[in-house]
C-alpha cells in the first residue's frame, strides 16, 4: 500500500490504479496541517500488503477551521475565558499587569485581535490587570530632628504620623540626709526634733509634644521595610 496523505483524491486514484485498488472517500475532516481537499488519513496504512480489488477508504481535509475572533476586552478574566470557549476557542496563555486607574481583573488586550479571520490555530492570549502593590520604603532615620519638618516630611512621602508622646524624664532617688547615727544603749540623748510638713504642691500637667519638640525614638525603628501609608509614631522631649 503506498502513502496517499497529503495527495488529492485524483492523484491516489491512480497512485493506486496499478495495484488494482479503489479509493473511497469516507470521511471529511478540519485540519490546521494538511490543505483543504487533500487527503489526510487512509486505511489500510502505508506498507500494508493488501489484495488486488481491495478498497482504501481515505478521509479529505476541509482545511483549517476559520472563525472570528470575539473582542474580550475590558471584560474580567472569567467573563472573557467563558466567551472564548463558548465560541470553540481556547486560551493560549495569559499574562498580568500592573496598570494604575484600571480596575484589577480586567483584559487589557488580547491577540490574535478582535475580529481577525483566517485564523489556523484559533488560540487567544490574554493580558489582564492585577491590583498595584503599594510601593515599599525603606524607614530612614528620624531621631534628634524636631517633630514639625518630620511631620512635614512624612506628609510629603505618603506616610501618616502616628502616636507622638513626650519622654517622661528620669529622676534620679534623693540621697537621705535625716538620718542619724544611733544612741548607745542607756543615752540619754533627745529625740530628734520633729519635721514640718511639706506644703502640698499642685501636680504638675504633663507636657505636650511641640514642632519644636526633638524626637528621641520612633516606630517603626530606622532601615525596616514599611509600606506608602503606614504610620509612623514618635517619642519626643
Amino acid at each position: 500500500m503506498p502513502p496517499l496523505v497529503g495527495l488529492a483524491p485524483a492523484e491516489a486514484e491512480r497512485a493506486v490504479a496499478g495495484l488494482g485498488l479503489q479509493i473511497s472517500i469516507e470521511r471529511q475532516y478540519y485540519s490546521p496541517q494538511i490543505p483543504e481537499g487533500k487527503i489526510m488519513s487512509q486505511l489500510p496504512l502505508p506498507g500494508t500488503k493488501v489484495r488486488r480489488g481491495w478498497q482504501v477508504r481515505v478521509a479529505q481535509s476541509l482545511g483549517p477551521t476559520r472563525v472570528a475572533i470575539p473582542d474580550v476586552t475590558g471584560q474580567s478574566e472569567h467573563a472573557a475565558e467563558l466567551n472564548i470557549r463558548r465560541r470553540g476557542l481556547d486560551v493560549a496563555s495569559m499574562a498580568v499587569v500592573e496598570s494604575p486607574g484600571i480596575p484589577a481583573d480586567q483584559v487589557l488586550a488580547q491577540s490574535p485581535s478582535a475580529n481577525a479571520t483566517q485564523v489556523l490555530a484559533p488560540k487567544i492570549s490574554l493580558l489582564v490587570t492585577v491590583t498595584a502593590a503599594p510601593p515599599a520604603f525603606v524607614m530612614p532615620n528620624f531621631v534628634g530632628q524636631p517633630l514639625g519638618s518630620v511631620s512635614r516630611t512624612l506628609q510629603d512621602e505618603g506616610f501618616r504620623l502616628g502616636n507622638v508622646s513626650v519622654a517622661v524624664p528620669v529622676i534620679p532617688p534623693a540621697n537621705d540626709t535625716t538620718s542619724q547615727a544611733a544612741a548607745p544603749m542607756g543615752s540619754t540623748a533627745a529625740a530628734p526634733p520633729p519635721v514640718a510638713p511639706s506644703p502640698t504642691v499642685p501636680a504638675t500637667p504633663p507636657a505636650q509634644p511641640t514642632p519644636a519638640s526633638i524626637i528621641v525614638s520612633q516606630a517603626p525603628a530606622a532601615g525596616q521595610k514599611v509600606l506608602a501609608g503606614t504610620a509612623v509614631s514618635f517619642e519626643v522631649r
